[in-house]
């Protein structure tokens, strides 16, 4: 098995456990002090683990270039950019088609991908990602109680355009991240993602801390005060993080991306397994659709 395979499955299962930990924060924190935490809680890790990598497996540090901080900002700022219409998302109606809409990021990467590193992919890999994407626009909106009629109403309304707009933000930021870490000169992947996520989270650290201080300087504290859960959060986040970008240094993000639809699968076993919590016919029949898109991505890549 090739490593970005298990690495992606391993960013996919962090991830998931990261959202989990954030939305119990939302109960004390506000948005962006919830969205902050996953940054400002990592870096030092994500600091850690480039220096590991040096001091313990002997990874050079590699040189940064004009290359790499462009398309580092480009990514930071776009992740940060695609969360913020992706939550507004749940203030709008039929937010669901809007998130639906969010998960055609793969497909967008992969013409991002096509346009800025030239990349291209197979046509069964194409195929495979579109499966996975109807099995999750299937779960979004399962347990909307939509008509034909106001089904197409909201496949064209100003709640999908948002949609549309955050998968192509991540689709750019993903993109943006792989860019910047192939401009690193280092024979080793895993140093220049380790490298490429330091200086990313930094970056958006800085940029969110200032955002607070302008516009919630109190939100700063309760940040602080939480410490004890958002230190999970950004322990979680960085991890999963190392993982993504580890993965897209090795493989096309478009790729990367379609296998990484797995994390509703781990969601859907979560809810079943925990919670206890039932599903619906829809739900499982786009369960099943993304793992079928999962496998034949794995087949036909």
């Amino acid at each position: 098995m090739e490593l970005w395979i298990p690495v992606t499955i391993a960013a996919a299962f962090l991830q998931n456990l990261r959202s989990a930990l954030q939305k119990h924060l939302r109960t004390s924190l506000g948005l962006t002090g919830a969205s902050f935490v996953r940054f400002g809680y990592g870096f030092p890790v994500a600091l850690a683990y480039v220096f590991a990598l040096n001091h313990f497996a002997g990874y050079a540090f590699p040189s940064f270039n004009r290359t790499f901080l462009i398309w580092s900002v480009i990514g930071g700022l776009a992740q940060i950019f695609a969360t913020i219409l992706l939550v507004h998302l749940f203030s709008l109606r039929n937010f669901a088609v809007g998130t639906a809409y969010s998960k055609t990021e793969p497909v967008q990467a992969a013409v991002f991908g096509l346009i800025i590193l030239g990349e291209r992919i197979t046509a069964g890999a194409v195929a495979a990602i579109i499966v996975g994407i109807t099995g999750v626009m299937m779960i979004s909106v399962a347990r909307v109680p939509l008509s034909w009629h106001n089904l197409g109403a909201a496949l064209v309304s100003r709640t999908a355009l948002i949609g549309i707009a955050s998968g192509a933000i991540f689709g750019i930021s993903a993109v943006a991240y792989r860019t910047a870490s192939l401009a690193l000169d280092s024979p080793h992947p895993v140093m220049q993602a380790a490298a490429t996520l330091a200086f990313v989270t930094v970056f958006q650290t800085v940029f969110m801390l200032i955002w607070m201080a302008v516009k919630d300087p109190a939100e700063i504290g309760r940040v602080i005060r939480s410490w004890r859960s958002s230190s999970l959060v950004g322990l979680a986040g960085v991890l999963g993080s190392a993982c993504w970008f580890t993965a897209m240094t090795l493989q096309p993000v478009a790729y990367v991306r379609g296998l990484g639809q797995i994390e509703l699968v781990f969601t859907f076993m979560a809810s079943v397994f925990f919670f206890h919590e039932r599903i619906n016919r829809m739900e499982m029949a786009g369960c099943l659709l993304i793992v079928t898109g999962i496998l034949l991505l794995l087949m036909w890549y």
